[in-house]
């Protein structure tokens, strides 16, 4: 399936007017069974709870979003408030940084696992070939989604790719962007793995939040390991939260800044969490 798209910046203007502010009230809410971290609502969730939840709306077709929590989106939530609202609306969200799963141990679910884009799109994709779910690609570079494609023939034979799909760099209309979803829509995918990055992914799943008729997974850098672009951490340096130091000693000069920044603000905002947890 080739389509003449070329990367992933969907226009961010667009999209942030697109969310329906009235879906909630003022003083934002948290869903049903979720926990408020540092004001982002994250699902305490075991791996089989997150997966077979998901699974049961895609089998449904339902349209549904699920946003991958790491410091940086936490973070970037607190002072950013499109994407806050977007994490809001989310379906599920779930704790994928290992210190954003340590917090939540800390806080009184101590079972809690880390539940990353890239380990739950590759879960996803197994259970998908299982059940045969079709599933959607949007996102990063059409070199990079070629690779990838590759890579889950070869890993998954029997999986159904319905589409995939490279976002342009510059701003989207309104008009392609209702192409763009209708592509997706008429794919018949179950699952659409969203590459965007972050705010991106999370504010433009938020914009499609009935429009799509999906699950939409917003899974950050998994296509560029998947496919073998960017190396991933080893799993010694995984188990010991330390996935951030890996990626930024590959990509100091896209990530230093960003790193900088969030884990700063992060550690900054931690005890004040955790005195507020521990009045209550």
């Amino acid at each position: 399936m080739k389509i003449k798209f070329c990367e992933q910046s969907v226009s961010i203007l667009l999209i942030r007017a697109s969310i329906n502010t009235d879906v909630l009230s003022s003083e934002m809410r948290m869903r049903s069974g979720s926990v408020a971290l540092l004001g982002t609502p994250i699902d305490p969730l075991s791996w089989e709870q997150a997966v077979g939840r998901i699974l049961r709306w895609a089998s449904a077709r339902q349209s549904r979003m699920i946003c991958l929590c790491n410091v940086h989106v936490v973070v970037s939530a607190r002072h950013d408030e499109t994407l806050a609202r977007a994490l809001q609306l989310a379906d599920m969200s779930t704790p994928d940084g290992a210190p954003v799963a340590w917090l939540m141990r800390k806080i009184g679910w101590p079972e809690q696992q880390r539940i990353s884009g890239p380990d739950l799109m590759w879960r996803l994709i197994a259970e998908a070939v299982r059940l045969q779910l079709p599933v959607f690609l949007l996102g990063s570079t059409e070199t990079t989604l070629a690779r990838l494609t590759q890579r889950l023939q070869q890993v998954f034979p029997d999986l159904q790719i319905a589409g995939l799909l490279s976002p342009p760099f510059r701003e989207l209309s309104v008009t392609e962007d209702a192409q763009m979803v209708e592509i997706i829509n008429n794919s018949g995918a179950r699952l659409l793995f969203v590459g965007l990055g972050c705010p991106k992914q999370e504010i433009w799943m938020a914009a499609q939040r009935d429009r799509v008729q999906a699950v939409m997974l917003g899974v950050g850098a998994a296509f560029d390991y998947h496919a073998g672009v960017l190396p991933r951490a080893p799993q010694s340096w995984q188990r010991l939260g330390l996935e951030w130091l890996y990626r930024l000693w590959h990509e100091p000069s896209r990530l230093m800044k960003r790193y900088l920044v969030t884990n700063s603000l992060f550690l900054l905002a931690l005890p004040g969490e955790l005195w507020r947890r521990t009045r209550h």
